[in-house]
């Protein structure tokens, strides 16, 4: 048997995810290629925005300076105006040999300590995107672009800085969208489902990421988008990636080529279901915030984009965002268009909480510069970690995801090693804190202390609070941590 009831699929789905990514937490990706030359993308807002605000040209107007090179198509939009003002009538591929010749300074050890002293545990690299450039010198030539891929090896040489930290290394792939095979337009989001590419490309597709397997054997394996072959190629393809890696594990992106998905290449098709999700937008103006891919046969987590789930998971999950509101370095980004460090901090915690890794994305610039705005975040997240990882490396959710203080500031809970994780995503200050929720302390604890200087705690009902005090006053640093521990019997 083929396809979703295979014994194949059966094994991939009893497979556990292995141990090591969900005590991970944290990721580093990076959006890093051509597109950071230009490095600009129409301002509306959250790609969210973007679809609710002019959804008839939506895929060209969202915030993603990495999708440059199909919103330069579409005329009349911001980016095709700033690159006929800038750049003329050059194409897109033009910035290939810029973006090689200005690498001479970039050095991947630097980023790689950048993101251990983060407190990153894994990274993952865009080795190719929608515009279909390879970071690594392909030895799979695309038919339609003469050496579409970097001389350099880019991913090899990050991989090897990246491990020699002790961290883990992960490649992305654009598996669903190449615009160096499809360089059809694209305007709504029916004509981007509908843009994978047939042809030679699905064989294509394969045979690259298969090779990205054998050369750098990656800890994780993330596609985008969707894929352009049925199960049976998908399962197969992961089956031969186990067996290559065996702790490695993959994304939830893999949405397999079928009957109903190709009808999208069809112009009339494709309006059809743009007038639904025009009508639901419409109906539902608050509903989209975000993107939650699909369920698929077999994935080891699901990856949120600038969204987190709400509750604690069964599944494992990854919730991917950048610090703005693109993956790539947009040159346009001032400091009020970046999240602060405590609203990035504060989603990563709540996501722990939940059964969720983070997977935080910088974007550099074409020169392989980190943009300090983006070092300044990473370096908030290390300092936080440096004193508080113990709440969650490792750490499982607790049996509820959250309750309030007094004061109304959010709390979240985690466990390890017989110990409740109370983490304040605030900055209260005093010697006493109230929670509005009754803990079992008779299960938890009723002493602990803070991780920050290993200070004591109390803890104790009153009424329908649970009231921890402190022994040292909390100093209004952001999202403290208690550790509860219950005292073993003498």
């Amino acid at each position: 048997m083929t396809g979703r009831d295979s014994p194949e699929l059966a094994a991939l789905k009893a497979r556990p995810v292995p141990g090591w990514y969900d005590a991970a937490k944290f990721g580093v990706f990076i959006h890093w290629g051509m597109f950071a030359i230009p490095a600009f993308a129409a301002r509306l807002g959250s790609i969210s925005d973007a679809f609710k605000s002019d959804y008839d040209r939506a895929v060209a107007m969202t915030p993603y300076t990495e999708w440059y090179a199909n919103a330069i198509k579409v005329a009349g939009t911001p980016s095709a105006d700033f690159h006929k003002a800038n750049y003329g009538d050059q194409p897109y591929e033009a910035f290939k040999a810029p973006f090689l010749s200005g690498l001479g300074d970039w050095e991947p050890q630097a980023w790689a300590q950048s993101f251990r002293d983060a407190g990153a545990r894994y990274v993952v690299l865009v080795t190719k995107h929608h515009d279909g450039f390879c970071l690594w010198p392909s030895g799979v030539r695309n038919p339609n672009r003469v050496d579409w891929f970097s001389p350099r090896d880019l991913v090899g040489e990050l991989a090897n800085a990246v491990r020699a930290e002790g961290l883990r290394f992960g490649v992305y792939y654009s598996g669903g969208i190449d615009w160096s095979f499809n360089p059809e337009p694209l305007s709504t989001l029916a004509d981007f489902m509908g843009s994978v590419p047939g042809g030679a490309y699905p064989a294509y597709a394969e045979a690259q990421v298969r090779e990205l397997v054998a050369r750098y054997e990656p800890d994780l394996l993330w596609n985008d988008i969707s894929w352009p072959q049925g199960q049976a190629a998908i399962t197969r393809l992961f089956s031969d990636y186990y067996k290559a890696v065996p702790q490695g594990v993959v994304n939830d992106r893999w949405t397999a080529a079928t009957f109903a998905s190709r009808l999208l290449r069809f112009r009339l098709m494709r309006r059809l279901v743009d007038g639904r999700i025009k009508r639901h937008l419409k109906a539902h103006p608050d509903a989209v915030e975000g993107v939650i891919p699909p369920v698929v046969p077999h994935s080891d987590f699901r990856t949120p984009e600038y969204t987190r789930f709400p509750t604690i998971q069964s599944k494992k999950w990854e919730a991917t965002r950048g610090m703005s509101h693109s993956f790539g370095f947009n040159r346009n980004d001032r400091e009020s268009d970046y999240a602060s460090p405590q609203t990035l901090l504060a989603d990563f915690i709540d996501g722990v909480s939940k059964g969720g890794n983070l997977l935080l994305n910088v974007g550099p610039m074409a020169d392989g510069t980190i943009p300090q705005p983006q070092l300044e975040r990473l370096q908030a997240f290390g300092a936080w970690l440096r004193v508080n990882g113990a709440a969650i490396y490792g750490a499982s959710p607790w049996r509820e995801a959250d309750v309030r203080t007094e004061a109304g500031a959010p709390v979240r809970f985690t466990c390890r090693d017989g110990r409740l994780h109370i983490i304040v995503l605030g900055a209260p200050e005093g010697v006493e804190l109230r929670l509005d929720d009754r803990l079992p302390l008779d299960e938890v604890g009723q002493t602990g202390h803070l991780l920050s200087n290993a200070s004591p705690v109390t803890a104790a009902l009153e009424g329908g609070q649970t009231v921890l005090r402190f022994t040292h006053p909390l100093s209004g640093e952001f999202a403290p941590v208690i550790s509860l521990t219950r005292e073993a019997a003498g």
